[in-house]
């Protein structure tokens, strides 16, 4: 599955009311050609589109009001100007949302959330004041005879009562301003009534406009993994699902899971040889890698899926880590350097593949644990661009965290990047060779004046279950590497030494 948010185009519209007549069931009538044509005119980067593997299936309509100039208690169509749009100013100050909706086949993604997200980012990066829309209320009709639509929205609010339109709105931020009569005509089961809803943007400066539309601060989400024992696989992968759910919560980019973070799921195998143990866990792990994925698109977050044992080619065992993005697609990296208890015990592999992966917040690189611990890694992801490095991470004594700690922490002042470390915490007796953990999950930065005096960004609480949200700023790896008091990167003896590649 190929997921994709970007600007709609003309060549959208059959798409477009093939989901809206699924989505609406005729309800209010269908955006014409010309009325589609004419938004795109105007306003380009308002009309928004998810296609799933080319198909488009759902849509965000908006134009920019002027707050001072328009009366936004008015009715939905004066606002729209009887669909002829001439409101749309841009220089206003409010992003209004004209439309949105999603085909019923797939709205257990949650598009229509990353359809708010992005008129969300849009508002920040057009610096407007907020986001109006107008919202129907399809369930009030199973409530009108015992309720005004002043105590039903109460109780939405309250959660007393689920309404698909306004639980969702009031969900993602959006607060009630106004409740509207005669909405949408031939709306039913709402009535016709609707209410106007406001998102505040709190990044807004007066008399500024924001010039880049691209994304520089980026949110990470560590999770730190209690290790435990399941009854089931389906119990692993709700606590999998709750942490996606946290840090999907907290607006994260990207959730980081740590090194094996699967092996509680060993147990049933504790009476076979540890190598046969660790080969029944990896019959899950396509299993799993597919679980996260949906996670991941349907929570909206790209997931560094920890690792997990993977039977490779010729029937070789290896510890293999996926990002899974969110857009639908997944990648993945093999641990190269095997330590030698995965050796002694599992009878691993490493994998012969470093590379960079393009994600919608920038350039990312995966080393698993051990990995870190040699340079050369980090910096052939350097030369390839790398912004951010996630390093997955198992280690049982504090020693062994000690290594990976400083050694990550390096790489992230030699190579001027991000480095992310996520651990797992507790005992788990019933799985021979994962008896114990030690972790303390952290984000490093570089060492010069825009980052924290002692390069760390934040740090988990040592061996406690937690999770660490921290953002990063792109922006300031970009002035580091041309202005920083040193700069590692480009005062490299290339005439003498270099660190490429083989294979």
């Amino acid at each position: 599955m190929n997921i994709q948010i970007r600007k709609l185009s003309l060549k959208d519209y059959r798409g477009l009311i093939d989901s809206m007549t699924q989505a609406y069931g005729g309800v209010g009538g269908l955006w014409t050609r010309n009325h589609i044509k004419d938004l795109i005119t105007l306003f380009p980067e308002g009309q928004l589109c998810v296609a799933v593997d080319g198909r488009v299936v759902a849509c965000a309509l908006a134009i920019i009001i002027d707050s001072q100039k328009t009366d936004i208690t008015d009715p939905y169509r004066e606002i729209i100007a009887g669909g002829t749009f001439s409101t749309h100013d841009p220089e206003g100050d409010l992003l209004y949302g004209i439309e949105i909706f999603v085909h019923p086949e797939f709205r257990d993604l949650r598009l229509g959330r990353r359809l708010y997200d992005a008129r969300k980012e849009l508002c920040e990066h057009w610096n407007l004041k907020g986001i109006l829309v107008g919202g129907r209320l399809p369930k009030y009709h199973e409530h009108a005879g015992e309720l005004t639509p002043r105590q039903y929205i109460e109780k939405v609010k309250l959660k007393e009562i689920y309404d698909p339109a306004l639980t969702f709105q009031l969900a993602n931020d959006f607060h009630v301003k106004k409740i509207l009569k005669n909405y949408l005509p031939g709306d039913t089961e709402s009535l016709e009534y609707a209410t106007l809803l406001e998102w505040n943007n709190i990044y807004y400066e007066p008399q500024t406009r924001a010039a880049s539309q691209t994304k520089q601060t980026i949110r990470l989400g560590l999770v730190q993994w209690q290790m435990r024992t399941f009854q089931n696989v389906e119990a692993f992968y709700e606590q999998v699902e709750f942490f996606v759910d946290v840090v999907s919560g907290y607006g994260a980019d990207f959730a980081l899971f740590p090194e094996f973070f699967n092996t509680p799921l060993m147990e049933p195998y504790n009476h076979l040889p540890t190598t046969e143990a660790m080969r029944e866990l990896a019959k899950l792990t396509e299993d799993t890698k597919q679980q996260i994925q949906r996670l991941a698109v349907s929570y909206n977050v790209n997931i560094i899926a920890g690792s997990m044992p993977f039977l490779g080619e010729e029937n070789r065992l290896y510890n293999v880590s996926y990002l899974c993005q969110r857009n639908g697609r997944t990648d993945e990296y093999r641990k190269v350097h095997i330590t030698p208890n995965e050796t002694r015990y599992y009878g691993m592999y490493g994998g012969d593949q470093v590379r960079v992966f393009d994600t919608d917040c920038g350039k990312v690189g995966i080393l698993i644990c051990y990995d870190v611990e040699f340079p050369e890694l980090g910096r052939i992801l350097a030369d390839q661009g790398l912004q951010i490095m996630f390093v997955p991470f198992l280690t049982d004594t504090q020693n062994g965290y000690t290594r990976v700690r400083n050694c990550a922490q390096a790489r992230a002042i030699e190579n001027e990047c991000y480095v992310a470390i996520a651990g797992s915490v507790g005992n788990l007796p019933k799985v021979n060779n994962m008896d114990i953990q030690y972790a303390q999950s952290a984000v490093f930065t570089p060492s010069d004046f825009a980052f924290p005096t002692n390069a760390v960004k934040a740090e988990a609480t040592p061996n406690a279950e937690m999770v660490l949200v921290v953002d990063v700023d792109l922006n300031l790896l970009k002035e580091l590497n041309r202005y920083g008091t040193v700069q590692n990167l480009t005062d490299r003896r290339r005439d003498l030494y270099r660190v490429s590649l083989i294979k």
